[in-house]
């Protein structure tokens, strides 16, 4: 498989998830802020670490599934910053599909332009330097809040959140080839 149809291939099953739960809650996480999808987005990274780090778990979900709600929660973020905080927080289930198939499109398209710079390097990196990149993305948002949403000479938000969903995508890729053991 090419490049691209192993990022199609994990962003479907991240994407299936994601509608399965719409279907199921509804938009409720249009109430969160953007420090709450931090925070959980923060929580599956630290697992992910934790796992890394201590070789065991105790609970079922493996470092693959907490990979793709990273992912999924940094779409929402994405689509939470597309959004008016006003806007309707029930959404139909076809609005929700078409913002994050957007939100993908736009995250594969800067995959392709630094792959193209970087010549695929991340495939030579270790699923724990994914977990660090995506907690240190993590601490640059929670600045860029602290700073009241300015910066000076870095990227906003939302490009901190698509290099999380390339990450994410990146780690699924390696697991599923099997160079990145899904750890238990």
């Amino acid at each position: 498989m090419t490049t691209l149809q192993q990022y199609d291939a994990a962003v479907k099953q991240c994407r299936d998830i994601f509608l399965k739960k719409t279907a199921d809650y509804g938009t409720s996480w249009r109430v969160l802020r953007t420090i709450s999808i931090v925070d959980q987005i923060y929580i599956k990274a630290k697992r992910i670490r934790t796992i890394q780090e201590t070789g065991s778990q105790k609970v079922d979900d493996d470092i693959a599934s907490e990979f793709s709600g990273i992912l999924n929660y940094a779409i929402i973020g994405l689509i939470q910053m597309e959004l008016k905080a006003d806007e309707a927080e029930d959404m139909e289930i076809a609005r929700v599909q078409h913002l994050y198939d957007k939100m993908i499109a736009n995250a594969k398209a800067l995959m392709e332009n630094k792959n193209h710079d970087y010549g695929e390097a991340w495939r030579d990196m270790s699923q724990e330097s994914f977990t660090d990149l995506i907690l240190s993305k993590l601490l640059r948002i929670k600045q860029i809040i602290a700073n009241k949403g300015q910066t000076l000479i870095s990227e906003g938000i939302d490009a901190n959140y698509y290099d999380m969903v390339n990450y994410a995508v990146f780690a699924l890729i390696l697991i599923n080839e099997g160079k990145h053991g899904v750890r238990n």
